[in-house]
């Protein structure tokens, strides 16, 4: 099996970006998405991301504009019954992706692979919410996905080795280093991370240094290029106590209890960099610290 076009399901950061590289290398792409809305931000900000990679030298002008033709857009499932390949980029929450899965599977033609970008959650299971756990693989993007040169492949228990040869391939074609990783809770970068961000917010809940201490002693201590509180805030806060909840859930191990004041920043709707505040406040021209 030869894959030409691609499927990717949700618009938000991660499926935009997934939509990108694709269409960047020559896939034909069909995003979807159920809001209309969210389908015309990711277009614009395909469009941005293209245009600065155009003005650094690294894309051609002329390949831009290819690619941007390669893309369709659909608030319809069945719009993507045709793909050689389907990846689930939606919400990092196991019931919807479920529901997702299963409407699609119920679309696509029989020999279609379906993907997930999940980062935390277990590909057996999400599998088992499909008619091809065969043909079902873990596809864990890094974001932002037009930078970052890895991408997590995780086969479930069923995952047949056609499926992960093919997807490994597909891989490597757009520019992506692989690292394959086991079925367990988190996989292996947000296994290591999420701990290390979840720590970094026990130390500001409990006095021991401000944000831009913590962020500053990281950057500077540990040659991290990003703080942990300001890396919490590019990833989005509800995302981070999400993978939170599936190490504690999974592994049964209080080491990865979430932070009381990451559980008080999700509910009070600061949820960092995309709701305009997190451990800081985007409003101005710089973000400024919140605590």
């Amino acid at each position: 099996m030869e894959i030409k076009t691609v499927g990717v399901i949700g618009a938000g950061q991660m499926g935009n970006g997934i939509a990108h590289v694709f269409a960047l290398n020559g896939f034909d792409v069909t995003l979807n998405d159920v809001n209309k809305e969210q389908i015309d931000k990711a277009l614009g900000t395909i469009t941005r991301n293209m245009e600065r990679q155009v003005r650094r030298g690294v894309v051609a002008e002329d390949a831009m504009d290819a690619a941007m033709k390669r893309i369709q857009t659909t608030m319809s499932v069945d719009d993507l019954k045709d793909c050689d390949i389907v990846i689930e980029a939606a919400t990092e929450n196991e019931e919807v992706k479920r529901d997702i899965l299963k409407k699609l599977s119920e679309v696509l033609k029989d020999e279609a692979i379906i993907a997930t970008n999940t980062s935390s959650i277990s590909i057996t299971r999400l599998a088992a919410a499909t008619d091809r756990p065969s043909r079902f693989i873990g596809m864990h993007f890094m974001n932002p996905v037009p930078v970052m040169k890895l991408v997590e492949l995780i086969r479930g228990l069923a995952t047949d080795d056609p499926t992960f040869q093919l997807v490994k391939t597909m891989a490597q074609t757009v520019g992506k280093t692989v690292a394959t990783s086991e079925d367990f809770p988190a996989f292996i970068v947000n296994r290591i991370l999420l701990p290390m961000i979840n720590e970094a917010i026990y130390t500001l809940y409990e006095g021991v240094g401000s944000v831009e201490a913590i962020d500053t002693a990281m950057k500077l201590g540990a040659n991290h290029p990003m703080g942990p509180l300001e890396l919490a805030d590019f990833i989005g806060l509800d995302t981070c106590l999400s993978i939170m909840h599936v190490l504690y859930d999974g592994l049964a191990d209080s080491k990865y209890r979430p932070c009381p004041l990451l559980v008080k920043y999700v509910e009070a709707g600061w949820l960092g960099r995309k709701a305009g505040r997190g451990f800081y406040d985007y409003s101005g021209d710089e973000p400024v610290p919140t605590r």
